[in-house]
């Protein structure tokens, strides 16, 4: 016979909880504080990020600009963006990825989306 009717450990599936929430949280932060690149035009247009998708800085080298065509700079800026914003996914996936397998991972508590 179990103890205590085959019942979990509530305090011990509180304390993995809290530990989780801790990590991911810490993670958070880390995304937050990191900062990735992008960039388009073989560099002539640098987009950084952070982790999170904030835009933090933006490099134009002056070959890339043209007041005749401004819509050409238009375009590697949002590509710049975009790519930086693709490698701050990534680094989610990495830094994200095995908390969120963890809590995905079923804690066996009904009712509870982890």
């Amino acid at each position: 016979m179990i103890p205590g009717g085959g019942q979990p450990n509530m305090q011990q599936l509180l304390q993995q909880a809290q530990k989780m929430q801790q990590d991911l949280q810490r993670a958070q932060e880390e995304l937050a504080n990191t900062e990735v690149d992008g960039q388009a035009g073989g560099g002539l247009v640098r987009a950084t990020v952070t982790g999170s998708g904030e835009l933090r800085g933006l490099k134009i080298d002056p070959k890339a600009v043209d007041p005749e065509d401004t819509e050409t700079l238009a375009d590697l800026i949002v590509a710049a963006v975009q790519a930086a914003n693709e490698n701050a996914q990534a680094l989610q996936q990495q830094k994200l990825g095995p908390l969120a397998q963890g809590l995905g991972g079923g804690s066996g508590i009904p009712g509870l989306p982890f």
